[in-house]
């Protein structure tokens, strides 16, 4: 059993919460309210990141004591949203989100994971008529195991899951977002993942 904490209690952070705890980990979901993050990152062993990415660099920055040490998974996605709110643009072109929290958090142990793909998929992915791919980037090879063993807890078999590197590999998933509109507005939202055929 792990402790988590998941920073954000909408869909993503819900949906993330709801089935770590039913694979059996002490899960606490944090809203906004002041003074929760830094309460559940104090206690945690792991803290999940699914706050809106166009926030999270400055929330989490803030949090650099109660975060020391910690494995941080950052399942979200950086984007400025367009006029249907789907994402448009990257907020950090050339780099990305877990990089730049990695930059800002030098003692914590980020880890990028479940960012290509819609959020039912994240805790269900064999209800994919594919396999799907989950990909790490990440620089602690330790962290990196431990996430794999939540990402088994979620229905991940081992060989679905890809590890891309370092952190810098980062910029790579999370440029993938920029597909998300064009799928949704072709086929409508219907859960997928992006994946890797071999």
């Amino acid at each position: 059993m792990t402790t988590i904490a998941v920073l954000g209690n909408g869909r993503v952070g819900g949906n993330l919460a709801a089935a770590l705890t039913r694979a059996g980990h002490e899960v606490s979901a944090v809203d906004r309210a002041p003074g929760a993050a830094a309460a559940a990152a104090r206690t945690a062993e792991v803290v999940i990141n699914a706050t809106p990415g166009a926030g999270s660099l400055e929330r989490l920055a803030a949090l650099r004591e109660e975060l020391r040490g910690k494995i941080l998974v950052d399942v979200s996605n950086a984007t400025v949203d367009g006029p249907d709110g789907l994402p448009a643009d990257l907020i950090y072109p050339g780099s990305s989100l877990a990089e730049q929290l990695q930059e800002a958090l030098p003692q914590t142990r980020v880890v990028k994971t479940l960012n290509t793909m819609l959020f039912p998929v994240m805790t269900a992915p064999a209800t994919l008529t594919e396999p799907p791919t989950a990909f790490l980037s990440g620089e602690d090879p330790q962290a990196k195991q431990t996430v794999r063993g939540l990402l088994a807890d979620l229905g991940w078999h081992e060989e679905w899951i890809t590890d891309l590197g370092g952190i810098h590999t980062a910029r790579a998933t999370e440029a993938a977002i920029l597909f998300v509109p064009h799928v949704i507005r072709a086929s409508g939202f219907t859960p997928f993942a992006i994946s890797i055929a071999r």
